[in-house]
């Protein structure tokens, strides 16, 4: 055990080693920040000069080297906008993006649970008909444009809700279900396979050959084991929403850690950029090892492949 888990965590290291050397080079190749903080008529002492106070005058090999040792250290650099440490400013942003995921997460998984269980139990019916165009909807519908119809309808039409930013619980209702109805999307589809899948198991068989109950078999026999990877995928998927929500978080203006890239990449801010893709790549492998111990806690077949 002790082996299996060395290994996945070495190659969860060489994995965010991978991650900082991709996004160090992509964002540097997306422009020249200084270019975006200057025009025509900045002299250019005053250029060299800026280019010396960022740190992108030097070579890109020190620059890099620079980066990631004092990333080791916890040390993500300064924004060049914002002129504020970079771990600071997400920190900042990061209770906004942790209020919005945890209440989408609720949503998408608790509706997508339930849909995808009742789709299963009822093959051919009503309800699985329901359940398959729910999903097929939520996962292609494209967030921007789901949000978009929502404050058209909502707020410009009805006027029940408002368009942007962070308050009360009247702010949060739309991004939260415009991020969950994608993510209870998935869940149905995930859930309805897995039941469906052990519900032809040779213990389920035989517990409806004992005249064991219907409800009995689902909830204590079936339900059980069926939601084993629909809570692996959960723990994934939160740690996604977290900083994944991007789009949903600049249609409604949230002030999140997305919000927070986006306006990054737009203004060329390198240190900003890393530093939030770094954390988010950190939170993915994290949670993924942590899967992957907890898989091979439950299936010791696991550790020997």
């Amino acid at each position: 055990m002790r082996d299996y888990i060395l290994r996945r965590l070495l190659l969860g290291l060489v994995t965010l080693w991978v991650v900082s050397l991709a996004v160090f080079l992509l964002v540097r190749m997306s422009g020249d920040p200084v270019h975006m903080m200057t025009d025509g008529a900045t002299a250019p002492e005053q250029i060299e000069f800026l280019r010396r106070e960022l740190g992108v005058d030097k070579p890109l090999i020190v620059q890099y080297g620079t980066f990631l040792s004092n990333a080791l250290r916890g040390n993500f650099g300064v924004s060049f906008t914002h002129k504020t440490p970079t771990l600071e400013l997400y920190l900042e942003r990061l209770p906004a993006s942790l209020e919005l995921a945890l209440l989408a997460a609720a949503l998408g998984i608790g509706f997508g649970v339930i849909i995808g269980v009742l789709s299963a139990l009822r093959i051919g019916g009503v309800t699985d008909t329901f359940g398959r165009m729910f999903a097929f909807l939520g996962l292609s519908i494209p967030s921007f444009w789901l949000g978009l119809l929502m404050i058209l309808v909502f707020s410009v039409e009805l006027r029940l809700l408002p368009t942007s930013g962070r308050g009360g619980l009247r702010h949060i209702i739309m991004p939260a279900v415009c991020l969950a109805w994608y993510i209870s999307a998935a869940y149905v589809r995930l859930t309805r396979s897995s039941l469906l899948e052990v519900l032809g198991g040779d213990y389920v068989k035989f517990a409806r050959i004992k005249g064991v109950p219907e409800f009995i078999v689902v909830a204590k026999h079936a339900l059980r084991n069926a939601l084993i990877p629909v809570i692996s995928f959960a723990g994934v998927q939160l740690m996604l929403m977290i900083n994944g929500g991007v789009v949903v978080e600049i249609v409604f203006g949230w002030p999140g850690t997305g919000l927070l890239m986006y306006n990054a990449l737009v203004l060329r801010d390198y240190p900003l950029v890393q530093t939030v893709i770094l954390i988010t790549a950190t939170l993915m492998v994290g949670a993924n090892l942590a899967v992957d111990i907890l898989y091979a806690y439950i299936d010791p077949r696991i550790r020997l492949r």
